[in-house]
Protein backbone atom coordinates (compact mmCIF):
# COMPACT_ATOMS: atom_id res chain seq x y z
CA UNK A 1 0.00 0.00 0.00
CA UNK A 2 1.45 2.99 -1.05
CA UNK A 3 1.11 6.65 1.24
CA UNK A 4 0.98 9.92 -0.38
CA UNK A 5 3.42 12.20 1.02
CA UNK A 6 1.22 15.60 0.27
CA UNK A 7 1.77 19.80 1.15
CA UNK A 8 -0.13 20.43 4.75
CA UNK A 9 -2.06 23.56 4.83
CA UNK A 10 0.83 26.21 5.76
CA UNK A 11 -1.53 28.53 7.13
CA UNK A 12 -3.65 32.19 7.44
CA UNK A 13 -2.90 33.47 3.51
CA UNK A 14 0.24 31.11 2.98
CA UNK A 15 -0.74 28.81 -0.32
CA UNK A 16 2.66 27.94 -1.43
CA UNK A 17 6.06 26.66 -0.09
CA UNK A 18 9.28 25.92 -1.34
CA UNK A 19 11.03 22.21 -0.70
CA UNK A 20 14.39 23.49 1.13
CA UNK A 21 15.70 19.72 1.94
CA UNK A 22 14.72 16.38 1.79
CA UNK A 23 16.32 14.09 5.02
CA UNK A 24 15.80 10.95 2.88
CA UNK A 25 16.54 9.73 -0.32
CA UNK A 26 14.61 7.07 -2.42
CA UNK A 27 14.81 3.76 -0.95
CA UNK A 28 15.10 4.90 2.37
CA UNK A 29 13.27 3.38 5.36
CA UNK A 30 11.07 6.00 7.38
CA UNK A 31 9.28 5.66 10.45
CA UNK A 32 5.87 6.79 11.43
CA UNK A 33 6.22 10.74 12.21
CA UNK A 34 10.07 10.97 11.23
CA UNK A 35 10.81 13.89 9.46
CA UNK A 36 10.70 13.62 5.76
CA UNK A 37 11.67 17.31 4.15
CA UNK A 38 11.43 20.93 5.06
CA UNK A 39 9.50 23.28 3.51
CA UNK A 40 10.53 26.96 3.30
CA UNK A 41 7.40 29.52 3.42
CA UNK A 42 7.53 33.25 2.99
CA UNK A 43 7.40 32.81 6.98
CA UNK A 44 8.67 29.99 8.20
CA UNK A 45 10.53 26.94 7.48
CA UNK A 46 8.79 23.82 8.55
CA UNK A 47 9.17 19.99 8.67
CA UNK A 48 6.76 17.22 6.70
CA UNK A 49 6.73 14.22 8.33
CA UNK A 50 5.96 10.62 7.63
CA UNK A 51 2.24 9.82 8.29
CA UNK A 52 3.31 6.05 8.03
CA UNK A 53 6.11 3.65 8.12
CA UNK A 54 7.99 2.27 5.25
CA UNK A 55 9.88 2.89 2.54
CA UNK A 56 10.36 6.04 0.89
CA UNK A 57 9.41 4.93 -2.80
CA UNK A 58 9.38 7.99 -4.67
CA UNK A 59 10.19 11.99 -4.56
CA UNK A 60 7.58 13.41 -7.22
CA UNK A 61 9.26 17.69 -6.11
CA UNK A 62 13.12 18.38 -6.07
CA UNK A 63 14.76 20.32 -4.12
CA UNK A 64 14.56 24.09 -5.02
CA UNK A 65 11.03 23.94 -6.53
CA UNK A 66 7.38 25.64 -5.85
CA UNK A 67 4.70 23.78 -4.58
CA UNK A 68 1.18 24.27 -3.36
CA UNK A 69 -1.01 23.19 -0.87
CA UNK A 70 -2.42 20.10 -1.16
CA UNK A 71 0.40 19.10 -3.61
CA UNK A 72 1.49 15.68 -3.61
CA UNK A 73 5.59 15.39 -2.59
CA UNK A 74 6.23 11.86 -3.10
CA UNK A 75 5.10 8.26 -1.25
CA UNK A 76 5.92 5.95 1.23
CA UNK A 77 5.18 2.29 0.39
CA UNK A 78 4.20 0.71 3.53
CA UNK A 79 4.58 -3.06 2.34
CA UNK A 80 8.03 -2.31 2.31
CA UNK A 81 10.21 -2.55 5.30
CA UNK A 82 13.84 -1.57 6.54
CA UNK A 83 14.54 -4.66 5.25
CA UNK A 84 13.62 -3.22 1.65
CA UNK A 85 16.67 -1.49 1.08
CA UNK A 86 19.02 -5.13 -0.11
CA UNK A 87 15.90 -5.84 -1.44
CA UNK A 88 15.11 -3.08 -3.89
CA UNK A 89 18.92 -4.03 -5.41
CA UNK A 90 17.86 -7.43 -6.42
CA UNK A 91 15.10 -6.22 -8.29
CA UNK A 92 16.98 -5.90 -11.47
CA UNK A 93 18.17 -9.47 -11.34
CA UNK A 94 14.58 -10.72 -11.46
CA UNK A 95 13.92 -8.77 -14.84
CA UNK A 96 15.79 -10.87 -16.82
CA UNK A 97 14.39 -13.95 -15.97
CA UNK A 98 10.78 -13.19 -15.45
CA UNK A 99 7.75 -12.68 -17.54
CA UNK A 100 6.52 -9.24 -16.48
CA UNK A 101 10.48 -7.72 -17.52
CA UNK A 102 10.01 -8.29 -21.38
CA UNK A 103 6.72 -6.52 -21.32
CA UNK A 104 8.45 -3.62 -19.84
CA UNK A 105 11.78 -3.94 -22.48
CA UNK A 106 9.88 -2.73 -25.62
CA UNK A 107 8.40 0.14 -23.53
CA UNK A 108 12.03 0.97 -22.52
CA UNK A 109 13.60 0.66 -26.01
CA UNK A 110 10.58 2.72 -27.31
CA UNK A 111 11.44 5.23 -25.56
CA UNK A 112 14.90 6.61 -26.29
CA UNK A 113 13.68 5.88 -30.36
CA UNK A 114 11.72 9.27 -30.90
CA UNK A 115 14.50 10.95 -28.12
CA UNK A 116 17.62 9.77 -31.00
CA UNK A 117 15.86 11.55 -33.51
CA UNK A 118 17.06 14.89 -33.05
CA UNK A 119 13.64 16.61 -35.24
CA UNK A 120 11.01 15.16 -33.04
CA UNK A 121 12.98 16.35 -29.85
CA UNK A 122 12.90 19.75 -30.79
CA UNK A 123 9.20 20.19 -31.97
CA UNK A 124 7.86 19.56 -28.14
CA UNK A 125 10.48 21.79 -26.43
CA UNK A 126 7.79 23.65 -24.71
CA UNK A 127 6.10 19.97 -23.48
CA UNK A 128 9.70 19.10 -22.19
CA UNK A 129 9.92 22.37 -20.22
CA UNK A 130 6.53 21.36 -18.52
CA UNK A 131 7.88 18.57 -16.88
CA UNK A 132 9.97 20.79 -14.65
CA UNK A 133 7.79 23.67 -14.10
CA UNK A 134 6.08 23.62 -10.83
CA UNK A 135 2.00 23.51 -10.25
CA UNK A 136 2.17 27.19 -9.43
CA UNK A 137 4.40 28.03 -12.37
CA UNK A 138 2.90 26.16 -14.86
CA UNK A 139 -1.01 27.64 -13.61
CA UNK A 140 0.72 31.06 -13.98
CA UNK A 141 1.93 30.80 -17.39
CA UNK A 142 -0.79 29.39 -19.13
CA UNK A 143 -2.93 31.49 -17.13
CA UNK A 144 -1.02 34.63 -18.52
CA UNK A 145 0.08 32.94 -22.28
CA UNK A 146 3.72 32.92 -21.56
CA UNK A 147 6.38 30.61 -23.25
CA UNK A 148 8.87 29.07 -20.49
CA UNK A 149 11.54 28.91 -22.78
CA UNK A 150 11.54 33.34 -22.91
CA UNK A 151 11.64 33.74 -19.33
CA UNK A 152 14.88 34.14 -17.37
CA UNK A 153 15.29 31.25 -14.69
CA UNK A 154 16.73 31.83 -11.33
CA UNK A 155 15.54 28.85 -9.76
CA UNK A 156 18.06 25.84 -8.28
CA UNK A 157 19.15 23.78 -11.79
CA UNK A 158 18.15 26.58 -13.56
CA UNK A 159 14.37 25.76 -12.76
CA UNK A 160 11.67 28.18 -13.15
CA UNK A 161 10.27 29.70 -10.14
CA UNK A 162 7.15 32.12 -9.12
CA UNK A 163 9.35 35.11 -9.11
CA UNK A 164 10.72 34.94 -12.63
CA UNK A 165 7.26 34.33 -13.92
CA UNK A 166 6.00 37.62 -12.09
CA UNK A 167 9.00 39.49 -13.86
CA UNK A 168 8.11 38.52 -17.42
CA UNK A 169 4.63 39.24 -16.97
CA UNK A 170 5.73 42.72 -15.67
CA UNK A 171 7.93 43.24 -18.57
CA UNK A 172 5.81 41.45 -21.02
CA UNK A 173 8.74 39.72 -22.72
CA UNK A 174 7.41 36.03 -22.82
CA UNK A 175 4.36 36.25 -24.39
CA UNK A 176 3.66 33.32 -26.56
CA UNK A 177 4.33 34.46 -30.56
CA UNK A 178 2.59 32.56 -33.01
CA UNK A 179 4.64 32.00 -36.55
CA UNK A 180 8.23 32.98 -37.17
CA UNK A 181 9.19 35.07 -34.38
CA UNK A 182 10.57 38.40 -34.74
CA UNK A 183 14.07 39.40 -35.07
CA UNK A 184 14.19 41.59 -32.01
CA UNK A 185 11.69 39.69 -29.70
CA UNK A 186 14.26 37.92 -27.88
CA UNK A 187 15.90 41.79 -27.49
CA UNK A 188 14.02 42.74 -24.82
CA UNK A 189 14.90 39.86 -22.26
CA UNK A 190 18.54 40.83 -22.50
CA UNK A 191 18.68 43.27 -20.03
CA UNK A 192 16.45 41.15 -17.25
CA UNK A 193 19.79 38.57 -17.29
CA UNK A 194 22.00 38.95 -13.69
CA UNK A 195 24.96 40.92 -14.43
CA UNK A 196 27.75 39.01 -14.52
CA UNK A 197 29.57 38.67 -11.05
CA UNK A 198 33.18 40.89 -10.62
CA UNK A 199 35.88 39.03 -8.62
CA UNK A 200 35.46 39.08 -4.70
CA UNK A 201 31.35 38.78 -4.99
CA UNK A 202 29.34 35.88 -4.21
CA UNK A 203 25.92 35.47 -5.45
CA UNK A 204 22.92 33.77 -2.86
CA UNK A 205 19.19 33.85 -3.96
CA UNK A 206 17.51 35.65 -1.48
CA UNK A 207 14.93 32.58 0.82
CA UNK A 208 11.70 32.71 0.50
CA UNK A 209 11.51 34.26 4.23
CA UNK A 210 13.65 36.90 3.00
CA UNK A 211 12.25 37.83 -0.03
CA UNK A 212 8.79 38.56 2.00
CA UNK A 213 10.39 40.25 4.64
CA UNK A 214 11.31 42.81 1.72
CA UNK A 215 7.90 42.33 -0.17
CA UNK A 216 5.95 43.13 3.24
CA UNK A 217 7.73 45.99 4.26
CA UNK A 218 7.67 47.65 0.66
CA UNK A 219 4.26 46.68 0.35
CA UNK A 220 3.60 49.03 3.82
CA UNK A 221 5.80 51.90 2.77
CA UNK A 222 3.42 51.81 -0.29
CA UNK A 223 0.12 51.41 0.88
CA UNK A 224 -0.06 52.87 4.80
CA UNK A 225 0.56 56.84 5.48
CA UNK A 226 3.99 56.11 7.49
CA UNK A 227 4.96 58.17 9.94
CA UNK A 228 7.08 58.22 13.31
CA UNK A 229 7.16 59.83 16.93
CA UNK A 230 9.83 60.63 19.68
CA UNK A 231 9.71 60.41 23.09
CA UNK A 232 12.46 59.69 25.88
CA UNK A 233 12.42 57.80 28.64
CA UNK A 234 13.98 58.25 32.01
CA UNK A 235 14.65 54.32 33.53
CA UNK A 236 16.43 55.33 36.62
CA UNK A 237 13.07 53.95 38.45
CA UNK A 238 12.62 50.42 36.59
CA UNK A 239 16.16 50.45 36.27
CA UNK A 240 15.79 49.81 40.49
CA UNK A 241 12.99 48.40 41.07
CA UNK A 242 14.40 45.59 38.43
CA UNK A 243 17.78 45.23 40.39
CA UNK A 244 16.07 45.08 43.54
CA UNK A 245 13.73 42.23 42.83
CA UNK A 246 15.48 40.14 39.55
CA UNK A 247 16.90 37.89 41.66
CA UNK A 248 13.49 37.54 43.91
CA UNK A 249 12.06 36.99 40.47
CA UNK A 250 13.99 34.42 38.90
CA UNK A 251 14.08 32.37 42.36
CA UNK A 252 10.11 32.65 42.34
CA UNK A 253 9.08 32.15 38.47
CA UNK A 254 12.10 30.43 37.03
CA UNK A 255 12.27 33.45 34.64
CA UNK A 256 14.57 36.49 34.41
CA UNK A 257 12.84 39.81 35.19
CA UNK A 258 13.31 41.83 31.89
CA UNK A 259 12.55 45.28 31.25
CA UNK A 260 10.52 43.95 27.57
CA UNK A 261 7.67 42.85 29.84
CA UNK A 262 7.66 46.33 31.78
CA UNK A 263 6.95 47.81 28.43
CA UNK A 264 4.28 45.06 27.12
CA UNK A 265 2.24 46.24 30.20
CA UNK A 266 2.67 49.87 29.43
CA UNK A 267 1.95 49.51 25.73
CA UNK A 268 -0.96 47.31 26.53
CA UNK A 269 -2.41 50.51 28.96
CA UNK A 270 -1.67 52.94 26.14
CA UNK A 271 -3.58 50.79 23.40
CA UNK A 272 -6.88 50.54 25.84
CA UNK A 273 -7.12 54.29 26.18
CA UNK A 274 -5.80 54.80 22.80
CA UNK A 275 -8.21 52.09 20.63
CA UNK A 276 -7.09 53.29 17.35
CA UNK A 277 -3.60 52.71 17.73
CA UNK A 278 -4.37 48.59 18.09
CA UNK A 279 -6.46 48.98 14.87
CA UNK A 280 -6.58 48.14 11.64
CA UNK A 281 -7.95 49.30 8.40
CA UNK A 282 -10.34 47.05 6.12
CA UNK A 283 -11.30 48.49 2.85
CA UNK A 284 -13.16 51.09 3.52
CA UNK A 285 -13.91 50.55 7.46
CA UNK A 286 -11.71 50.26 10.56
CA UNK A 287 -11.80 47.24 12.78
CA UNK A 288 -10.98 47.82 16.39
CA UNK A 289 -10.27 44.95 18.26
CA UNK A 290 -10.57 44.43 22.16
CA UNK A 291 -7.79 41.87 22.30
CA UNK A 292 -4.28 42.39 22.77
CA UNK A 293 -1.80 39.98 20.73
CA UNK A 294 1.11 41.88 21.10
CA UNK A 295 4.03 40.77 18.22
CA UNK A 296 7.41 40.83 19.94
CA UNK A 297 10.28 40.95 16.81
CA UNK A 298 12.87 38.37 17.00
CA UNK A 299 16.03 38.88 14.98
CA UNK A 300 17.39 35.26 13.59
CA UNK A 301 20.40 33.65 11.47
CA UNK A 302 16.89 34.16 8.58
CA UNK A 303 15.70 37.17 9.06
CA UNK A 304 13.58 39.35 11.11
CA UNK A 305 10.49 37.15 12.64
CA UNK A 306 7.69 38.54 14.61
CA UNK A 307 5.75 35.54 16.87
CA UNK A 308 3.24 36.65 18.60
CA UNK A 309 2.08 37.13 21.94
CA UNK A 310 -1.31 35.77 22.40
CA UNK A 311 -4.02 37.82 25.08
CA UNK A 312 -0.86 39.63 26.65
CA UNK A 313 -3.13 41.93 28.56
CA UNK A 314 -4.14 38.30 30.85
CA UNK A 315 -0.68 37.80 31.49
CA UNK A 316 1.36 38.24 34.54
CA UNK A 317 5.41 40.07 34.04
CA UNK A 318 6.26 36.14 34.81
CA UNK A 319 4.13 35.29 31.66
CA UNK A 320 5.10 37.90 29.33
CA UNK A 321 8.61 37.18 30.05
CA UNK A 322 8.17 33.18 29.46
CA UNK A 323 6.19 33.71 26.42
CA UNK A 324 8.63 36.01 25.24
CA UNK A 325 11.18 33.61 26.25
CA UNK A 326 9.59 30.41 25.22
CA UNK A 327 8.70 32.30 20.95
CA UNK A 328 12.92 33.68 21.02
CA UNK A 329 13.87 30.04 21.79
CA UNK A 330 11.44 28.82 18.49
CA UNK A 331 12.28 31.17 16.15
CA UNK A 332 16.21 30.91 16.51
CA UNK A 333 15.47 26.92 16.85
CA UNK A 334 13.42 27.54 13.33
CA UNK A 335 10.29 25.99 15.37
CA UNK A 336 7.57 28.40 14.65
CA UNK A 337 4.36 27.75 13.86
CA UNK A 338 2.24 30.02 11.96
CA UNK A 339 0.16 29.75 14.42
CA UNK A 340 2.74 31.77 16.20
CA UNK A 341 2.87 34.07 13.70
CA UNK A 342 -0.01 35.39 12.60
CA UNK A 343 -3.04 37.55 13.96
CA UNK A 344 -0.64 40.47 15.95
CA UNK A 345 -2.86 43.63 16.54
CA UNK A 346 0.36 45.70 17.54
CA UNK A 347 4.08 45.09 17.51
CA UNK A 348 7.57 45.91 19.85
CA UNK A 349 10.83 46.06 18.58
CA UNK A 350 13.82 45.97 20.31
CA UNK A 351 16.79 47.42 18.40
CA UNK A 352 18.24 48.33 21.56
CA UNK A 353 19.62 44.93 22.12
CA UNK A 354 21.92 45.42 19.45
CA UNK A 355 23.09 48.97 20.03
CA UNK A 356 20.49 50.93 17.94
CA UNK A 357 20.01 54.89 19.81
CA UNK A 358 17.10 55.30 17.51
CA UNK A 359 15.38 54.23 14.14
CA UNK A 360 12.26 54.52 12.46
CA UNK A 361 10.38 51.02 12.49
CA UNK A 362 8.04 50.03 9.91
CA UNK A 363 4.86 49.03 10.48
CA UNK A 364 3.78 45.54 10.24
CA UNK A 365 0.54 45.22 7.67
CA UNK A 366 -2.21 44.89 8.35
CA UNK A 367 -1.28 46.94 11.97
CA UNK A 368 -1.30 50.36 12.26
CA UNK A 369 1.68 50.72 14.79
CA UNK A 370 5.02 50.09 16.02
CA UNK A 371 7.16 50.43 18.88
CA UNK A 372 10.44 50.80 18.70
CA UNK A 373 12.58 50.53 21.32
CA UNK A 374 16.44 51.61 21.45
CA UNK A 375 19.97 51.08 23.51
CA UNK A 376 19.64 52.43 27.09
CA UNK A 377 22.41 55.70 26.97
CA UNK A 378 23.39 57.92 30.46
CA UNK A 379 22.82 61.64 29.60
CA UNK A 380 23.13 64.39 31.03
CA UNK A 381 19.56 65.70 32.10
CA UNK A 382 18.16 68.92 33.19
CA UNK A 383 16.08 67.59 36.95
CA UNK A 384 15.02 70.08 38.81
CA UNK A 385 17.61 73.32 38.95
CA UNK A 386 20.45 70.09 38.33
CA UNK A 387 21.50 68.60 35.82
CA UNK A 388 21.84 64.73 36.57
CA UNK A 389 23.29 62.17 34.65
CA UNK A 390 20.27 59.58 33.93
CA UNK A 391 20.03 56.35 31.88
CA UNK A 392 17.92 56.85 29.14
CA UNK A 393 15.94 55.64 26.25
CA UNK A 394 14.99 56.90 22.95
CA UNK A 395 11.19 55.05 21.95
CA UNK A 396 9.27 55.76 18.68
CA UNK A 397 6.10 55.19 17.79
CA UNK A 398 5.27 54.71 13.59
CA UNK A 399 2.02 54.75 12.91
CA UNK A 400 -0.42 54.81 10.33
CA UNK A 401 -1.64 58.35 9.49
CA UNK A 402 -4.41 57.32 7.75
CA UNK A 403 -6.59 56.18 10.72
CA UNK A 404 -4.10 57.57 13.85
CA UNK A 405 -3.79 61.13 14.24
CA UNK A 406 -0.86 62.65 15.65
CA UNK A 407 -2.23 63.87 18.73
CA UNK A 408 -3.05 59.89 19.97
CA UNK A 409 0.34 59.13 18.52
CA UNK A 410 2.06 61.37 21.08
CA UNK A 411 -0.58 60.98 23.48
CA UNK A 412 0.41 57.20 23.06
CA UNK A 413 3.63 57.68 23.90
CA UNK A 414 3.53 60.08 26.71
CA UNK A 415 1.51 57.59 28.38
CA UNK A 416 3.74 54.51 27.96
CA UNK A 417 6.77 57.01 29.52
CA UNK A 418 4.67 58.13 31.83
CA UNK A 419 4.07 54.15 33.07
CA UNK A 420 7.55 53.30 33.05
CA UNK A 421 9.00 55.74 34.47
CA UNK A 422 6.73 55.27 37.71
CA UNK A 423 6.24 51.11 37.41
CA UNK A 424 3.76 51.54 40.19
CA UNK A 425 1.08 53.29 37.63
CA UNK A 426 1.14 49.62 35.78
CA UNK A 427 0.66 47.79 39.28
CA UNK A 428 -2.21 50.01 40.05
CA UNK A 429 -3.87 50.43 36.35
CA UNK A 430 -3.42 53.82 36.40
Amino acid sequence: MATEIKVPTLGESVTEATVAKWMKKVGDAVAMDEPLLELETDKVTLEVNASAAGVLAEISVKEGENVEVGALLGTIDEKASAAAKPAAKEEPKKEEPKAEAPKEAPKAAEAPKPAAAPAPAAAPASATYDKVLSPAVKKLIDENNLDPRKIQASGKDGRLVKEDVQKAIEAGTAKVTYGAPAAGSTAPSAPKAPRADREGEERVRMSRLRQRIAQRLKEAQNTAAILTTFNEIDMTNVMALRNQFKDEFEKKHGVKLGFMSFFVKAAIAALKELPAVNAEIDGDDVIYKNYYDIGVAVGTPQGLVVPVLRDADNLSFAGVEKGINALGLKARDGKLSMEDMSGGTFTISNGGVYGSLMSTPIINPPQSGILGMHKIQPRPMAIGDKVEIRPMMYVALSYDHRIIDGREAVTFLVRLKDAVEDPQRLLLDM
